[in-house]
C-alpha cells in the first residue's frame, strides 16, 4: 500500500531541495510531483527559457505537446536529474500557467481534459482527491499554488511515509493549518476555479506577505 505525502512551499528553491531529498532517501522519481506557479519570487517569469509558454492551451493540450516533444525538456535545470529534469508548463483553470512535473501534473491535466471531476473543481483538486487526499486539503493546496506557492507531492510506501514527511518538513514546508487559518481570516472559504489567475505583481505581494511572517 502507498500513502500520499504532500507539502507546500513558499519558495520554488525550497521545493527543489525537497524533491532532491525525497529522491535521495529512495523515493522513485516517478512517484514524486512538483507543481509551481510560473512566477518567481521577484515577480518575473520563473520558468527556464527552454520551457514552452502555454499561451491559450488547456492543461491537456499542453501535456500532449510536452509528451510529443519527448526529451526536449530534459536537462532544463542544468545538471539536475530526476523529476526536476522533466518540468514543463501547462495551464490549470483558476490558477493559470504552472511549471509542473510528475504524476500529479499528468493527473491534473487528465482531470481537466476528461471531465473526471468537472472544470469547476480544478485539475489539482481533482487529481489530489482522486489520489485519496481530502477535498478540503486539495482545495487549500490548489489555492496556495494559485497564490504563488509550490506543491510537492509523493506517493510513498506506507513504511516510508513518516520518513518522507520528515524530509519534506525539514526543507522549509509551510504549516498548512496556520496558513489556512490566515486565508480564512482574510475571507477565503474555498478554491474557485473561475477566479482570475494572480498576476505577477499579485504573486510577488502574496509571497512578500508570507516571508514577512517567517
Amino acid at each position: 500500500m502507498s500513502t500520499i505525502v504532500t507539502h507546500l512551499y513558499d519558495s520554488f528553491q525550497q521545493a527543489e531541495s525537497a524533491v532532491r531529498a525525497l529522491e535521495q532517501v529512495g523515493i522513485d522519481k516517478d512517484d514524486i510531483s512538483l507543481v509551481s506557479h510560473r512566477y518567481s519570487n521577484d515577480g518575473v517569469k520563473g520558468a527556464p527559457a527552454e520551457l514552452r509558454e502555454p499561451e491559450d492551451f488547456t492543461a491537456a493540450q499542453a501535456a500532449g505537446r510536452d509528451a510529443a516533444a519527448g526529451g526536449s525538456l530534459g536537462g532544463i535545470l542544468g545538471a539536475t536529474g530526476g523529476v526536476l529534469a522533466g518540468l514543463g508548463m501547462l495551464a490549470i483553470p483558476g490558477i493559470g500557467p504552472v511549471v509542473a512535473a510528475g504524476w500529479l501534473a499528468t493527473a491534473a491535466a487528465g482531470a481537466v481534459a476528461g471531465g473526471v471531476v468537472g472544470a469547476g473543481a480544478g485539475g489539482i483538486v481533482g487529481a489530489l482527491s482522486n489520489a485519496g487526499v481530502s477535498n478540503e486539503e486539495a482545495e487549500f493546496y490548489a489555492e496556495s499554488v494559485r497564490r504563488g506557492g509550490t506543491l510537492v507531492s509523493a506517493k510513498v510506501p506506507d513504511d516510508m511515509a513518516e520518513a518522507a514527511r520528515q524530509v519534506l518538513a525539514s526543507t522549509g514546508a509551510v504549516d498548512p493549518i496556520e496558513r489556512r487559518r490566515l486565508y480564512e481570516g482574510a475571507g477565503w472559504t474555498r478554491y474557485d476555479s473561475n477566479a482570475p489567475a494572480y498576476t505577477a505583481e499579485e504573486v510577488a505581494a502574496e509571497r512578500d506577505r508570507w516571508m514577512l511572517r517567517h
